[in-house]
């Protein structure tokens, strides 16, 4: 398995997270990690195997939490965000885990709900967010989402600390999720609210162009044509609530995603282009000045989500990143061949993300 982490001494701005402190703690992370490696389930060991069975695999009816406090956040002008909270008594007293999900996704997304009961058991409070207009909220904003959209995170991160008081708050974002989390790391760098214990990302886009390239290819025409769908879905929903702002019309002549954010994403946040959003609102620009302990996991066999931006020397070289790559793992799947005693279930990368916290909360 592909692991990375710097070794390098001295060249890092200041931190709260001191360099050394750091490197030490993901360096015996990585070690306990090594011990724990993803082997890959023997019916599903590619990366589109391993991607459609994370959808299909049944573990959705046992997930539900009809108890969460719905709660909207605003974060920007006639603009609000709803999140699924789940407290335990004395919330100020607990770790919280905030999770932000993937394209067309929600926090009713799987992977929301599966890490959010597993952080909830283990003693974090949970935060599941949608992004703007994402699980049945396209009436809560006039704008859209996009993957670049950090300073929503800063808000709710904001808010969390002022009105509820937490002191100690981990990130994690799923796929365009993780983009935005380690967007806003980066973006923050050694002025990262103190708060901020740790970053996790699975399956980030931290390359917008080269995601939107390889989603594009043949191979993901099963993925692009759902996600283009959806996309279209929804702006058909947002013209008949906005109609002075999306024209709607011919739609039909949208065939991807890049096409539909050079028409719609890129216009409705005052992108030159679709180029310039991918640009602008891609993490890697900004991963060299990440400075809390953040912790990656990518699958190089992703079937459309390049491994390869990872490898830039701005990640490698960064003592507060520990990135693992393993060779198969799919898009945010990784199902495993057999669950670790310690793990809860088969799925190795959100397991792995949670003992990430739970470390984290302990070491800092």
């Amino acid at each position: 398995m592909f692991v990375s982490s710097s070794t390098e001494r001295g060249s890092a701005p200041v931190s709260r997270f001191s360099v050394a402190t750091v490197q030490v703690f993901l360096s015996e992370v990585a070690q306990i990690f090594a011990g724990k490696p993803f082997e890959p389930h023997p019916i599903f060991r590619g990366g589109h195997a391993q991607t459609l069975a994370s959808f299909a695999w049944p573990r959705r009816f046992r997930l539900r939490a009809p108890g969460d406090e719905k709660r909207l956040f605003e974060v920007a002008s006639n603009t609000q965000v709803l999140a699924h909270c789940r407290w335990h008594d004395n919330r100020a007293g607990h770790p919280t885990v905030v999770l932000w999900h993937g394209i067309e996704g929600s926090s009713e997304a799987v992977y929301m709900l599966a890490t959010a009961q597993k952080a909830f058991r283990a003693g974090f409070n949970v935060v599941r967010m949608n992004l703007r207009n994402c699980g049945g909220t396209e009436h809560l904003t006039p704008t859209l989402y996009h993957g670049g959209l950090s300073e929503d995170l800063r808000a709710i991160v904001k808010e969390l600390i002022e009105r509820d008081g937490l002191r100690r708050l981990f990130l994690i974002g799923f796929s365009l999720g993780g983009n935005m989390v380690l967007k806003l790391a980066g973006e923050d760098g050694e002025h990262s609210p103190k708060e901020i214990i740790a970053v996790c990302a699975i399956s980030p886009s931290v390359d917008l162009a080269a995601s939107g390239n390889s989603i594009c290819q043949r191979s993901n025409w099963i993925y692009h044509r759902e996600f283009v769908r959806r996309l279209k879905d929804r702006i058909r929903l947002k013209g008949r609530l906005y109609p002075e702002l999306y024209d709607t019309n011919d739609l039909q002549l949208i065939r991807t995603i890049r096409e539909f954010d050079e028409r719609f994403t890129s216009v409705a946040h005052g992108f030159v282009n679709a180029a310039d959003y991918y640009d602008k609102a891609s993490a890697l620009r900004v991963m060299d000045t990440i400075r809390v302990p953040t912790l990656i996991i990518h699958a190089q066999d992703d079937p459309f989500i390049p491994f390869a931006p990872l490898c830039d020397p701005s990640v490698g070289a960064n003592p507060y990143i520990l990135l693992l790559g393993p060779e198969r793992g799919g898009h945010v799947a990784f199902i495993a061949a057999k669950r670790s005693p310690a793990d809860a279930d088969l799925f190795w990368a959100e397991n792995r993300v949670l003992e990430f916290c739970k470390l984290a909360h302990l070491a800092f």
